[in-house]
C-alpha cells in the first residue's frame, strides 16, 4: 500500500435513492443543452414499463448522462460513475444517486451495489459498460459478464444507444461541434424473458444493441463539420501513417492530419470522411484507419514484436478528495503484461497486471489540461495515473495491445482448458479398457 495513512473512497456505503429535490435541477440543466442540440428519443418496448430495470448506455461524450435524464423522464436513476468523478463533488453525486467505479477492475462490491439500487432503491440502474467515451465513434469492447449480472438481477433490461454525442464532442477535440443529437432506448430483454434465456443470449442481445459507427451516422443524416480545426487532435487516435508505417509521427491542423515522417496530408471533410491532398486516399472512414492501427498491433503481438517501456510521472487517486503526486517510476508493458515500478518515501513500489486482468484499457489525451496524455491503472482501492515522460502520442496504441493480448490469452487460456478435457477424457478411457 503506497499511501498507508491515506483514507480510501468508503466503497461500502450503500448507494442513495436520487433525491427528489435534485432531480427536477437535473432536468433543468439537461433540457437548454439537448434542445440546442434537437434532441430525438426513439423508444421501442418501453411501454407500461417502469423501474426497477437495469439501463445500459452507449458511452461518447459527457452530454450522455444528459440524454440518460431525459431519456428516463419522470424516473430517477442511479448512476454508476468512476472515481474521478467524484472529486471534489462527492456529497452531490451521492445523493444524485451516484455509485462510485474504479475503472476495469474486477470488483464484485459493484455487483452488490447494483444490486442494491435494483432491490432496495427500487430504482433504475444506469451502467455505462464502455467503461470510458469512445475513442473513434463506435462501440468499444462489452465485459463479458454483462449477461450474468443481468440474469442474476432478473429485471428487464434496456439500452439507450446514443448518436451524435460523440461527434458534438470527440475525446480526441476539444472543441464542440454542432450535431443533432438521437437516442435509440429499446427493451431488449422483458421481465418474462429474463429467467429463461441463457446467459449467452443474453449478451448477444446487449451486443447487438450496442452496434453504432458516429461517422456514418453523419453521413446516414447528412449533417456536416463545419468547425475549421475539426480534423485537430485526430492524430491522437490515427497515430499510424499507413503511407510509410512510421508510428507516432502523424499530427493535425486545422482541417488536415499529415505525417510528419513521409509528409502525406489527408483533409478531413465536412462529412467526416477522410481525402488524400495526393495520390491514394488509404481509408476515407476513420475508424477504418482506426481497425488498420488495432491489426497492426496485434500482428506485433503474434509475432513477438511487442514492447513498450518508459520512465513515468505517477499520481495516485485514493479517494475523491483529489490527486496525490507520487513521483517517478518506470512502466514496461510486453506480453507479461504491465509492470510499474518506483521508489516512493524510499519504498519500492511494484504494481503488475497480467493480460487476463484487463480486457481494456483507460486512457487520456491531455488529462485535465497538463499537456500529457495518460494511462491509468487500478487496484480495489487505488487508481494510478501514469504519465509517459519521453515517448509521445503513445497511449492509443497502449490500449490496442491491452484489448488484443487480453484475447489472444483467454483463447489461450481456453485451448489449455480444452486440452485438458480431452487428456481427462483420454486417461477415463484408458482406464476403463
Amino acid at each position: 500500500m503506497v499511501l498507508p495513512d491515506t483514507k480510501r473512497y468508503d466503497m461500502l456505503k450503500k448507494p442513495k435513492k436520487q433525491a427528489w429535490y435534485l432531480t427536477p435541477l437535473a432536468w433543468l440543466l439537461s433540457l437548454p443543452v439537448l434542445w440546442k442540440h434537437k434532441l430525438k428519443i426513439n423508444k421501442q418496448g418501453m411501454e407500461k414499463l417502469k423501474p426497477p430495470y437495469v439501463l445500459l448506455s452507449t458511452h461518447h461524450a459527457f452530454v450522455d448522462f444528459k440524454v440518460t435524464t431525459m431519456a428516463i423522464f419522470p424516473h430517477r436513476a442511479n448512476y454508476i460513475v468512476a472515481i474521478d468523478g467524484f472529486i471534489g463533488r462527492e456529497g452531490l453525486l451521492r445523493n444524485v444517486g451516484c455509485v462510485c467505479k474504479r475503472k476495469f477492475t474486477n470488483d464484485i462490491l459493484l455487483v452488490r451495489q447494483i444490486e442494491h439500487c435494483i432491490r432496495v432503491n427500487k430504482s433504475i440502474c444506469a451502467i455505462y459498460p464502455e467503461a470510458r467515451y469512445s475513442l473513434c465513434g463506435t462501440t468499444a469492447i462489452l465485459p463479458e459478464s454483462l449477461g450474468k449480472m443481468c440474469k442474476m438481477l432478473g429485471v428487464p433490461v434496456v439500452v439507450i444507444n446514443m448518436h451524435g454525442n460523440y461527434l458534438s464532442s470527440p475525446v480526441w477535440s476539444l472543441r464542440p461541434q454542432k450535431v443533432a443529437l438521437a437516442a435509440d432506448m429499446t427493451q431488449i430483454v422483458r421481465q418474462e424473458e429474463i429467467k429463461e434465456l441463457a446467459v449467452d443470449d443474453i449478451n448477444q442481445r446487449i451486443a447487438k444493441a450496442f452496434q453504432y459507427d458516429e461517422y456514418q451516422y453523419l453521413l446516414d443524416t447528412h449533417q456536416l463539420i463545419t468547425h475549421p480545426k475539426r480534423a485537430e487532435g485526430l492524430h491522437r487516435i490515427l497515430y499510424q501513417c499507413p503511407m510509410c508505417l512510421t508510428e507516432h509521427e502523424m499530427d493535425s491542423s486545422g482541417e488536415t492530419l499529415f505525417c510528419r515522417h513521409c509528409h502525406k496530408t489527408w483533409i478531413m471533410e465536412e462529412t467526416g470522411q477522410l481525402r488524400a491532398t495526393s495520390g491514394k486516399t488509404e481509408y476515407s472512414h476513420i475508424p477504418d484507419w482506426y481497425e488498420f492501427e488495432r491489426e497492426q498491433v496485434r500482428q506485433s503481438l503474434e509475432n513477438h514484436t511487442y514492447g513498450f517501456e518508459d520512465d513515468v510521472t505517477i499520481d495516485a487517486l485514493p479517494n475523491a478528495q483529489g490527486y496525490v503526486r507520487l513521483g517517478d517510476g518506470h512502466l514496461i508493458h510486453d506480453d507479461s503484461g504491465f509492470r510499474l515500478t518506483a521508489f516512493i518515501d524510499d519504498q519500492e513500489f511494484l504494481l503488475e497486471k497480467d493480460p487476463l486482468s484487463l480486457y481494456s484499457l483507460h486512457i487520456e489525451y491531455d488529462y485535465l489540461g497538463k499537456g500529457a496524455d495518460c494511462i491509468d491503472l487500478s487496484t480495489l482501492s487505488d487508481t494510478y495515473y501514469i504519465y509517459p515522460k519521453t515517448k509521445k502520442n503513445v497511449v492509443t496504441k497502449l490500449h490496442f495491445a491491452v484489448e488484443e493480448m487480453y484475447k489472444i490469452a483467454k483463447q489461450k487460456k481456453l485451448e489449455e482448458i480444452s486440452n485438458r478435457k480431452c487428456q481427462k477424457e483420454k486417461s477415463d478411457l484408458t482406464d476403463k479398457n
